[in-house]
């Protein structure tokens, strides 16, 4: 039984569909609540037991990992103002890291989250690894990875996360045609990417959540860059069905938010703020 110990996190894209803030802010770095996006992302790894992250950054970004260091000089200046609270929020962050080792590859232009996949390929060493997108945050009593690595002990072959959606929204999502295996679980055929509503394989979108095989970064490093000149992951995991290659899918249980746009930023801060306890009123 394989346990997943490192995890990619991409995060090196241009983010133009959030210009103008895009512009001096990386998305990933954009606020969901009081957060930025890339906690969420990086505790649920955690919590899922991994014990190494990778980040896919471009080389303008490098101060994100600051967010992961101790910086005794701002504790010191909260506990002498006597800023209890603030001091426990930060010491909660500490701890919450302290057993995770962060490490970063530069990308140095945006070619495709497959690219930034495969810029990892040296630090996984050969071993099976889970990809996260920051655009995609999920509120799920046992961490979606948790769920997918639980499909991955029993298999040891790729697994997507999947999510059941609408009819009429599911022409902008990557889908997937299936054979059912239990209940949530099921064998993926083909991978469809934003097909027509007539012609959509299934409702099962793809979520950015992936745990891959050392065979995956294989056929990564010998994909064809597609007309924009990118490598685009989930149209390398279809040639991988194509060549008769096992990948699974898992409708993983929880509440999907997207943040891969303006309206769906908004939408999912506001939801957040709803249901939280210390914002809820301020938000009603």
């Amino acid at each position: 039984m394989i346990k997943i110990k490192k995890a990619i996190i991409p995060m090196a894209g241009l983010g133009t569909r959030f210009m103008p803030l895009s512009k001096i802010l990386p998305k990933e770095n954009f606020p969901l609540l009081d957060k930025p996006l890339f906690h969420y992302v990086v505790k649920e790894a955690i919590d899922s037991g991994v014990s190494e992250i990778i980040f896919i950054i471009s080389p303008k970004d490098k101060f994100i990992l600051d967010y992961f260091k101790d910086q005794p000089e701002l504790e010191k200046f909260l506990k002498e103002r006597k800023r209890e609270t603030l001091l426990k929020e930060i010491k909660d962050l500490s701890q919450l890291f302290k057993n995770v080792s962060f490490k970063y590859v530069l990308q140095k232009k945006p070619l495709g989250d497959g690219q930034a996949v495969l810029l990892a390929k040296d630090l996984i060493n050969k071993e099976p690894a889970a990809v996260l997108f920051v655009d995609d945050i999920i509120l799920a009593s046992s961490p979606c990875l948790s769920q997918l690595s639980q499909i991955f002990k029993t298999c040891n072959f790729p697994v997507i996360g999947l999510k059941r959606m609408p009819k009429e929204k599911i022409s902008s999502y990557g889908t997937v045609k299936v054979e059912r295996i239990t209940s949530r679980l099921y064998k993926i055929k083909k991978i469809v990417e934003k097909p027509k509503i007539t012609e959509a394989p299934s409702d099962l979108a793809i979520v950015g959540r992936y745990i891959l095989t050392p065979e995956v970064f294989e056929y990564l490093k010998k994909a064809k860059p597609s007309e924009k000149k990118e490598i685009i992951l989930v149209e390398v995991l279809d040639k991988m069905l194509e060549d008769g290659k096992v990948i699974y899918g898992y409708e993983f249980k929880g509440e999907w938010l997207e943040c891969g746009d303006k309206e769906k930023w908004i939408k999912s801060f506001l939801y957040l703020a709803s249901k939280d306890k210390r914002y809820k009123n301020l938000f009603r």
